[in-house]
């Protein structure tokens, strides 16, 4: 097992610390996605956290673990399109740490008012996350700031929680479906399935306008891919992280690429049928779901709804389109 994941041990220590702060989150069986899908369609609803997303579990577990080790910094410096950000803000508030993260130009306006709202200094540079992420470690080194990772060890304690929660909830399940952004969700996924022996097939869902861990798996290295979703903005990756890729290599029983039309079709079946709003990376794996239905028949299928924070003015036009 890859040295990265986290044992049973240490995500059921991990469900403390993110207990602290909010209770697991609800997953449920929608009786019209079922009838939609032909299969018996749980939806679990990282949307329901603190800050609309999976990612705060990952920032909790990231900073207890720096407490214990006595390496609390003065100063935490990182880079996100939104939902990381608003993590590591939230964990370097409650223990009292200034924090500075970085957002690409032309960044989901409503992801950076929730970051500064929680005292984040938010930086925008670059075209993209890699260009921001970039300069988030030079800042950091200029600094000497601790520069926070989008994939690490000590995030994967925490955003595991979320699939043992899920796992225990709905041991029946069959196939997950989880969207790959920089790799922490698709990762912990593993390693919860791992940890408690469940048998669950695990879908990884790209987005095809964003392809490097689909290109990279493919090839056995990774291979840099453009980015050009305009919807799925916590999955537009353009580099993906080697070890990620070393956890979801072996472990993936394949990968679906979602195009945005696809995505923003999920988005509006989600909502119609939950009255959940789900951002573009949130309806991503019910988007995949969808395109491999006929696949799914009589099946227990599991669905991460990964987040909720899409810019209103965004998801009315998604509402408003047919397409």
């Amino acid at each position: 097992m890859p040295h990265t994941l986290p044992t049973l041990a240490d995500i059921e220590a991990a469900t403390r610390v993110v207990y602290r702060e909010f209770p697991a989150t609800p997953q449920y069986r929608w009786a019209t996605l079922s009838q939609r899908l032909g299969a018996d369609c749980w939806i679990k609803h990282e949307n329901h956290t603190p800050v609309g997303a999976f990612k705060i579990r990952g920032g909790l577990t990231y900073f207890d673990q720096l407490r214990q080790r006595g390496e609390l910094p003065r100063e935490v410096v990182s880079a996100t399109r939104g939902n990381h950000g608003q993590s590591i803000g939230w964990a370097a508030r409650t223990h009292g740490v200034a924090c500075s993260i970085v957002v690409p130009r032309g960044n989901s306006l409503e992801k950076n008012a929730a970051m500064r709202a929680l005292g984040v200094n938010l930086i925008e540079h670059g075209a993209d996350f890699q260009e921001s992420r970039e300069h988030a470690m030079r800042l950091a080194a200029e600094r000497g700031a601790h520069m926070v990772p989008s994939f690490h060890k000590d995030l994967l304690r925490g955003v595991s929680t979320y699939w043992w929660e899920f796992f225990k909830a709905v041991p029946q399940l069959d196939v997950v479906y989880v969207p790959i952004g920089q790799g922490s969700g698709a990762c912990s996924a593993i390693a919860a399935k791992l940890a408690l022996g469940h048998q669950a097939r695990i879908v990884g869902v790209v987005s095809a306008h964003a392809t490097t861990y689909a290109d990279s798996i493919a090839a056995g290295r990774v291979v840099e891919a453009p980015v050009t979703t305009e919807l799925a903005d916590g999955m537009a990756c353009r580099v993906a992280d080697a070890d990620a890729l070393a956890v979801l290599a072996p472990h993936l029983d394949h990968i679906v690429r979602v195009t945005d039309d696809e995505v923003a079709a999920a988005m509006r079946t989600l909502f119609a049928d939950t009255h959940n709003l789900a951002e573009g990376a949130g309806a991503a794996a019910f988007a995949a779901a969808w395109q491999e239905k006929e696949t799914l028949q009589g099946l227990s299928v599991g669905v991460s709804l990964s987040g909720g924070n899409v810019d209103s003015a965004m998801f009315a036009k998604v509402l408003a389109s047919t397409n």
